[in-house]
């Protein structure tokens, strides 16, 4: 009832809401708190995402707050699981907006989860900031509320398809992918990539979110015999295909998106996931000689004793590290605006082994990719 409601409202135009919400600029800011919101998926086959980036940020607000804050403010992060399922990613935010009225929302992972929230966050102006997604329809045309981290899956199928072609010598591309608006982004990335070359793809199967129902994809991809399958799905179903297509014989190299989730894919996909290479948009999260990555080590040592720095919970904690640093840019006097002005004034910001660099025009702070590829049971950088 409370989304039906919303988008009714929504699509006869009325204004209310988001007067109100531009009236309380400063909801969820008190002399002692900043509070936040965190949407994402804590259960289902994606939970490990929603986890690790849960885990990254909390390690950086808590040391942030063990520091006596921002101003004097510490910051208060509410978390609600949407399941990776964009119907509750709905539910969940309007109730962080309408009921704990946060000051600003982090953290979303997910292309269709996202999307799902736009027209909450155009129509109520509260930031959404560090979203585990690089879908393009969150980046162009540039959402004045939404700031974007890492690099897009545009940035990320370029990546991929570079590599391939320059390393195996890959003429023929094929691609499975979740059914809906994540695979759909990275397909667009991929097929950019390509048609940048003069070539096209010669297969593609599909699966449904949330499942592990990877046959059919595999049947539809087969008979094209490709060179290369570049994957689209969390950890879980992209697993069951590397192991099902590795099973059935398919000899073709393998690559996939950051997305995947790399710690649990790992874990999950076994001795069949040797060779497969995964774009990542964080640096390598074992090499301490980057600075960023040394203290994140040291804040999840702290923080989160018993638990290992992997991709994700990298990108949660650069994520974090961000929005803080624009929460101190904008002062005192913490309002929406200042926060969003204060991204968008980082100029070549060195954030420890990462530059940043945004824009009005350009709410992505990142585009720099990284390779890595299992190989001798492990995930190695490539150089």
């Amino acid at each position: 009832m409370r989304r039906g409601v919303y988008f009714i409202a929504l699509c006869i135009g009325m204004t209310l809401l988001g007067s109100i919400a531009r009236a309380n600029n400063t909801d969820g800011v008190t002399d002692t708190e900043i509070k936040l919101g965190m949407v994402n998926a804590q259960s289902g086959p994606a939970a490990g995402l929603g986890k690790g980036m849960r885990l990254g940020a909390e390690a950086v607000f808590k040391e942030v707050n063990a520091k006596g804050g921002i101003n004097g403010r510490k910051i208060s992060l509410v978390v609600a699981d949407d399941g990776y399922e964009p119907d509750k990613a709905v539910d969940e935010t309007l109730k962080m907006i309408e009921e704990q009225k946060v000051f600003g929302l982090f953290g979303y992972v997910g292309t269709p989860t996202s999307n799902a929230v736009l027209p909450i966050i155009k129509d109520t102006h509260v930031p959404l900031v560090g979203l585990f997604t690089g879908s393009m329809a969150l980046r162009q045309p540039v959402n004045p509320d939404i700031i974007n981290i890492r690099a897009s899956y545009d940035d990320e199928a370029e990546a991929l398809v570079a590599y391939f072609i320059k390393t195996k010598n890959a003429k023929k591309f094929a691609i499975f992918y979740q059914e809906d608006g994540f695979g759909q982004a990275v397909l667009s990335g991929t097929e950019k990539a390509l048609k940048k070359r003069s070539m096209a793809l010669v297969g593609k199967g599909t699966f449904q979110r949330n499942t592990l129902a990877v046959k059919a994809g595999i049947a539809a991809i087969a008979p094209t015999a490709p060179d290369v399958v570049i994957m689209v799905g969390p950890y879980a179903p992209l697993a069951a295909f590397v192991k099902e297509a590795r099973a059935n014989g398919l000899k073709s190299d393998l690559g996939t998106v950051s997305f995947v989730g790399t710690d649990d894919f790992f874990n999950t996909v076994g001795a069949a996931g040797e060779g497969v290479v995964i774009s990542q948009v964080v640096p390598f999260p074992g090499d301490p000689s980057v600075p960023i990555v040394k203290e994140c080590q040291e804040l999840l040592a702290k923080y989160a004793p018993g638990e290992k720095l992997g991709f994700v919970s990298l990108e949660g904690a650069i994520s974090a590290k961000a929005l803080v640093k624009a929460l101190e840019l904008a002062g005192h006097d913490l309002s929406r605006e200042a926060v969003i002005h204060a991204f968008e004034s980082m100029s070549n910001l060195d954030m420890g082994g990462m530059v940043f660099q945004m824009s009005k025009d350009d709410h992505q702070a990142s585009n720099t990719v990284f390779l890595t590829q299992i190989q001798g049971g492990k995930v190695t950088p490539i150089k």
